[in-house]
C-alpha cells in the first residue's frame, strides 16, 4: 500500500474539508484548485479515498473526510497508520502523522470502540516466533496497537527508545526492564535500569492487540 500523499492529493483532501466536492464537481474544483484536467481531480479523488481519508457516511450520506484518531464507520474500524518515525505519543494525533487509515473488521479487534488504537507497519523480524492474535510479526506486517493499554509482564508492546520505535515482549521487576525479542535470529534482550529509562527517553507507547499479515 503507497501510504504517502502529494501535494496534488493534499490539495484536494484540504479543499474537500472546507467544501462539498460532490455538490461543486469535478470540473468546478479543478477550477478552484487551477488543476488543468479534471480527470486527474476524479483519479487522485480515489486514491485518496482508497487510503482511508475520505469515506461514504450512511448518516449524512456524504462523503465525509477522516478523523485524526481511530474511528468506527459501519463494521469496520479505520485505524490510522503510523510510520515508525512519528511513534512518540500517540493518544492525539495531528493529521501530518497519520500515513493512511487501515480499514479492518470489528470482529477482529473484538472490542466494540476504537479508542486508542493505531497501527504500525512492522520493520524487520525481531518478533517472528512470537504468537499473538493474527500470528507472528514479520516484516512488512502491521500491527494494531491499543496506547491506552498499560502492560503487564509478558504483554507485546511498542516501545520508543531513544526516539526509534521497536516491537518487543515486556517484563519489569524492582531492578529492570527486559524487552525481549522472539525471534529465529539471535536478538539479545533490551535491558534497561532505573537511569537507562531516565536517561534514553525510554517510553511504553501501548500494547499489541493483533497482527494484520502483509
Amino acid at each position: 500500500m503507497k501510504q504517502e500523499m502529494n501535494e496534488t492529493m493534499r490539495k484536494i483532501l484540504e479543499f474537500h474539508r472546507k467544501n462539498d466536492i460532490r455538490e461543486i464537481g469535478i470540473r468546478e474544483t479543478a477550477r478552484r484548485l487551477d488543476i488543468t484536467n479534471p480527470q486527474t481531480v476524479l483519479y487522485y479523488l480515489k486514491k485518496i479515498e482508497k487510503q482511508g481519508w475520505l469515506y461514504f457516511d450512511r448518516k449524512t450520506k456524504k462523503i465525509e473526510p477522516a478523523k485524526n484518531k481511530a474511528f468506527a464507520v459501519d463494521k469496520y474500524f479505520n485505524i490510522p497508520v503510523v510510520g515508525s518515525a512519528n511513534c512518540g505519543p500517540a493518544m492525539e494525533l495531528a493529521l501530518e502523522d497519520i500515513q493512511a487509515f487501515l480499514k479492518i473488521s470489528k470482529k477482529l479487534i473484538d472490542r466494540s470502540a476504537p479508542d486508542g488504537l493505531i497501527a504500525v507497519r512492522a520493520v524487520g523480524d525481531s518478533l517472528n516466533k512470537a504468537k499473538l492474535k493474527g500470528g507472528n510479526i514479520e516484516n512488512g506486517d502491521y500491527v494494531i496497537v491499543d496506547c491506552r493499554n498499560q502492560p503487564k509482564n509478558g504483554d507485546y508492546v511498542l516501545s520508543i527508545i531513544g526516539g526509534a520505535a521497536n516491537f518487543k515482549r515486556f517484563f519489569k521487576d524492582k531492578e529492570e526492564i527486559r524487552l525481549v525479542s522472539e525471534s529465529t535470529l539471535d536478538i539479545p534482550p533490551i535491558v534497561l535500569h532505573e537511569e537507562d529509562v531516565n536517561t534514553s527517553g525510554y517510553m511504553v507507547n501501548g500494547v499489541v492487540v493483533r497482527v494484520i499479515k502483509k
